[in-house]
């Protein structure tokens, strides 16, 4: 198969490729092209975009679903746009080709660390609208920027401004793992920190 979206495949993996032919690699990401792609499936999806600039050249996007209860805090799901870097000599296809071979593996860059979380929420939305869903809390989707070199100018700076304590969230969903089945792994506070001292003896 080629780099290209074959008829038969599913539009959520036509864009899923498309995303990842995105070259928000570290150290240069291309942010400006990852936002103007979400700003096309907010629009494409009927969701608000909301486009925060924590620093410059760094922006947080939010889509959001609104509620039915906007008194009731919000669900919060939550990626980063950009990938690690790449050492080309050891792929066997372009990182940025999103190439799918016959049995349908896609090769690339940020296929699990984690484009693929930003397609699922933005497919699981798709598909509860279309299906006429909605929901007593709005539901927030945040992709942000910075996270594969500490978040110092994507999270670190979204969490101290109004914007994100506008979102109201209760409740959030961040990275995971990929999972070759449909099992789903969840980690609470994962990574949260343990301060150690150790006493003169």
């Amino acid at each position: 198969m080629t780099s290209k979206g074959s008829e038969d495949e599913h539009p959520s993996v036509t864009l899923f490729r498309r995303y990842l032919r995105i070259r928000t690699v570290q150290p240069k990401p291309d942010y400006g092209a990852a936002v103007a792609f979400l700003e096309e499936r907010a629009h494409q999806l009927g969701l608000s975009c909301q486009k925060v600039e924590v620093a410059p050249g760094y922006v947080v996007t939010v889509l959001t679903w609104p509620g039915t209860n906007p008194s009731l805090s919000s669900i919060l799901l939550n990626s980063h746009t950009d990938v690690v870097p790449v050492f080309e000599e050891h792929w066997s296809h372009d990182p940025f080709e999103a190439f799918k071979d016959s049995e349908g593996y896609i090769y690339g860059r940020g296929t699990q660390d984690m484009k693929c979380v930003s397609m699922q929420y933005l497919e699981a939305v798709r598909r509860l609208k279309v299906e006429g869903h909605s929901f007593p809390r709005t539901i927030h989707m945040t992709f942000v920027p910075d996270e594969e070199i500490g978040g110092h100018h994507g999270m670190e700076l979204f969490v101290e401004r109004p914007e994100f304590r506008a979102l109201r969230a209760g409740f959030a969903l961040d990275e995971g793992l990929a999972n070759p089945t449909d099992a789903f792994t969840v980690f609470y506070s994962e990574r949260s920190v343990w301060c150690c001292s150790q006493t003169p003896t």
